[in-house]
């Protein structure tokens, strides 16, 4: 296995608490940003303005809305669980957020005498804690429908849970590709082992795999079917209203944030930019959160691009074709390396 010599190294304890202030700050700061680029965007697709009412050119939509949802009135179905409906919301985002941790935003840099890495954690089993991270969020997917006390988010979460665990299989085996390439399950390996090529290139295939396995992962369009409005209303979240769908709503712009890091670390070398010139290294995060940038655009060209599939569909494009493809990209890498 390949070791680098600035992977392991020791930080303050006191760091690690700073560190994890700052990721759960910086994402509730660029949420509600993300979610005004979205609609902004979408209405540009669409030929239409998007939000230009609050603020100047819509900027301050997300407060009106996030003020709105925090002042109205708790409620919940008289059929409900009150602690596990309660619970759900809150195991969905926490998982999301969790699942940041890992991402590397750059390398060991000094700072004030003292070395610190530009991420929350640096794990010997970076993508095996995201898909850990990504089980239990489906705990908070199938409570918020059981504990719902309808029978329509029942079979919303339902049809997201086999929906998730589907498509799981297929972006696994994407990143196993990259992992026997690279040699370490280390994401900040990973990048150091991407200076002479990023992996986009010899991974191609399993890049593609794992960017379709996100959407539907995700739940975003054209595999946004747990909110299928023809027949299950809003999915497993029906019944929720203020801060509870709030909860909901963000843990899905956090998995795409996750999703978008991922992609970046693993096959586009991280904050490594071609020819690995020699940068300042407080300009890393810029070209990670760049990189990023360029995938969450992707998510909205395609939800204002391509129309929702069928459930059938969805399914038989999972286990009929991504699956293969995948373990076909897996064999051919294994047979390569090895």
């Amino acid at each position: 296995m390949i070791q680098f010599a600035d992977v392991n190294y020791f930080e303050p304890w006191w760091a690690q608490i700073v560190k994890a202030l700052v990721i759960f700050g910086i994402v509730f700061a660029v949420l509600p940003m993300l979610t005004v680029y979205e609609r902004k965007l979408l209405g540009r697709f669409q030929g239409r303005y998007g939000p230009n009412r609050v603020g100047p050119f819509g900027l301050l939509q997300p407060l009106a809305e996030i003020v709105k949802f925090a002042v109205k009135e708790p409620f919940r179905p008289t059929t409900s669980i009150g602690f596990l409906f309660r619970v759900a919301p809150a195991i969905a985002i926490l998982t999301a957020v969790a699942a940041l941790a890992i991402i590397p935003w750059g390398n060991v840099q000094h700072i004030f005498g003292t070395r610190f890495g530009l991420y929350g954690i640096d794990v010997s089993v970076g993508p095996l804690y995201v898909f850990a991270m990504a089980g239990i969020s489906f705990y908070g997917i199938m409570l918020g429908g059981w504990a719902s006390g309808s029978k329509y988010s029942f079979l919303g979460s339902m049809r997201a849970a086999a929906q998730l665990i589907s498509y799981e299989v297929s972006q696994g085996l994407a990143l196993v590709g990259v992992v026997i390439t690279s040699q370490t399950l280390s994401l900040t390996g990973i990048i150091h082992a991407q200076r002479g090529m990023w992996y986009i290139v010899p991974q191609l295939l399993g890049f593609l795999i794992f960017m379709v396995a996100s959407f539907a992962e995700t739940n975003r369009a054209p595999f946004d079917l747990v909110e299928a409005d023809a027949e299950l209303v809003g999915g497993y979240f029906t019944e929720y209203g203020g801060t509870g769908f709030v909860a909901y709503l963000f843990a899905e712009y956090v998995n795409m944030i996750v999703v978008s890091a991922i992609a970046t670390t693993m096959f586009l070398g991280g904050w490594l930019i071609p020819g690995n010139p020699s940068i300042p290294g407080w300009i890393d995060p810029f070209i990670v959160a760049a990189k990023m940038m360029i995938f969450i655009t992707l998510f909205i060209w395609i939800r204002a691009t391509l129309p929702r599939l069928r459930y059938d569909q969805l399914m038989s494009f999972g286990w009929k074709i991504l699956l293969p493809l995948a373990t076909v990209n897996l064999l051919v890498t294994a047979i390569v390396v090895a």
